[in-house]
């Protein structure tokens, strides 16, 4: 069967235009050397098979012949290299992009998404596996998703991995030399990531796509260099640049401090893509002025967080009016409001920006972080409070920041525990799996009263969908409130 599995994979790859008929015989000799066999003999019959069934099969035949270990991480280094040697060369990727690009942006970025989908670098069958709905909230339609397709720790690779000698290479997998890379039992295989070269700023960036796909044509940006996240000047000058040669995506930078940051801080990246989040529909709540820029259009988002959005044809104007807001925040305290700009030398002001087109407008979205702790709330005043860390405990980042609940793949088996709990009135705090949702059950109780089989799912999700709306709320340094949009009234008058 191996013999079928390998012309099918071929067959795969000059279906898709991973490779040329050219290519055949030398991709079946790549293919022949990985699983370490001598020979192919042509099969008589080979059935048309989803990319997903012939990795499994590959896998199954390198199982047995005792290539590699039954374990996830073995595999997918495993058929990452299978998929190596039917993945076009760098160059040829590049130069290929770069020839649709002259004739528009979006041809380039949609033959660069499809040849990351089916050289399986984006594992499309495990991306389905994602849990999705949608929470209509009053600040918008939120996306609510728990994350599955990121595969879990396995334990026999944890434990193979003590006995590993530590690489520092590449340094990080944001990394420019994560392009072709092999992989480890720490570190994932890589030889099927491409990555396209610009310049942003007069820097070398890079883009390429996320493994996981959070939302629609998830990208990621990310400098050349091995330098630590800062939101400066420079940063809106780079989000503007980007939007201008991609007119038809988003993108954003993660804030460029602990805990309001995201889960990367050590390598400067950006994200977009292809998608329209609640935040980018959300209205303008207030008109804004700032002195000597009335020709930028400017207002107070309605949103959880505190936003504020500018927008203008003229993108200078743009990146000194924002630059004049973060140095304003930056060094900005109101003890009344609980803002700190910094306590004991630490700073704690900071801001997430999120740049998008609309017409022929640049428009900018500043969001104003702090990662300010107290006793009370030791992870962080502006990020979820304790009661809220049974479903949300991870940093507010910038996708959450717009919108998208990216939930811990741990909360499809508590969800589904709860539900029968909840069904036949059983003892929540009893259950070890689910006894961190135990106070929220007693409120759900008392708010419902009984839960039927039919309708109790539905009812989980929409209480799930109120409590990320109540992360986003937690995360606001200006809440929504009469008190609230005060201060943030008062924080616009000292940029003025």
């Amino acid at each position: 069967m191996q013999n079928v599995y390998i012309k099918a994979l071929v067959n795969y790859a000059l279906k898709e235009g991973l490779i040329e008929k050219e290519d055949e015989i030398f991709a079946i000799n790549q293919l022949l050397d990985v699983l370490d066999l001598q020979e192919f003999n042509q099969p008589e019959f080979v059935p048309e098979m989803a990319l997903k069934e012939i990795l499994e099969g590959l896998l199954a035949f390198a199982v047995d012949k005792k290539l590699i270990g039954d374990s996830i991480v073995e595999k997918d280094l495993f058929d990452t290299k299978l998929m190596a040697c039917v993945t076009p060369r760098p160059s040829t990727v590049v130069n290929t992009f770069k020839a649709l690009k002259k004739n528009a942006a979006k041809k380039a970025t949609d033959y660069f998404y499809k040849l990351s989908c089916d050289c399986d670098y984006i594992r499309r069958y495990r991306i389905k596996k994602d849990i999705k709905w949608v929470y209509p909230s009053e600040y918008g339609d939120l996306d609510i998703t728990i994350n599955l397709s990121k595969p879990e720790k396995d334990p026999k690779a944890i434990a193979a991995m003590k006995n590993m000698k530590q690489s520092g290479y590449p340094v990080c997998q944001l990394c420019k030399e994560n392009v072709g890379y092999r992989g480890r039992l720490d570190f994932p295989a890589r030889q099927t990531l491409r990555t396209i070269p610009m310049t942003l700023g007069e820097e070398s960036w890079r883009m390429q796509y996320s493994p996981y796909v959070y939302y629609n044509e998830h990208c990621i940006v990310f400098n050349e260099k091995h330098i630590p996240m800062k939101i400066d000047r420079r940063s809106f000058v780079k989000l503007l640049d980007f939007i201008t040669e991609f007119p038809h995506y988003f993108i954003g930078s993660n804030a460029d401090l602990p805990i309001v940051g995201g889960s990367i801080l050590s390598h400067d990246h950006f994200q977009g893509g292809n998608y329209t989040f609640a935040m980018a529909k959300a209205p303008i709540e207030k008109e804004i002025s700032f002195i000597g820029f009335e020709d930028i259009k400017a207002g107070i988002v309605k949103w959880p967080l505190s936003v504020i959005r500018l927008e203008c044809e003229n993108k200078e104007r743009l990146v000194d009016l924002a630059d004049k807001i973060l140095t304003t925040w930056r060094n900005y305290s109101d003890r009344d409001a609980f803002i700190f700009a910094d306590l004991g030398g630490e700073p704690h002001n900071t801001i997430t920006p999120i740049a998008r087109r609309n017409g022929e407008y640049f428009q900018l979205d500043l969001v104003l972080r702090n990662n300010v702790c107290t006793k009370e709330h030791p992870l962080g005043v502006y990020h979820p409070h304790a009661e809220l860390h049974h479903i949300k405990k991870e940093n507010i980042g910038l996708i959450e920041v717009m919108g998208l609940a990216v939930l811990p793949s741990r909360l499809k088996e508590e969800l589904e525990i709860l539900a029968e709990h909840l069904v036949n009135n059983k003892d929540v705090s009893k259950n070890k799996t689910i006894k961190e949702h135990a106070a929220w059950a007693k409120e759900l109780i008392k708010k419902y009263g009984s839960f039927s089989a039919d309708t109790v799912r539905g009812i989980l999700r929409e209480e799930v969908g109120k409590v990320f709306k109540e992360v986003l709320e937690h995360a606001g340094v200006y809440k929504c409130t009469k008190e609230g949009r005060l201060a943030f009234m008062k924080f616009i008058n000292a940029v003025n």
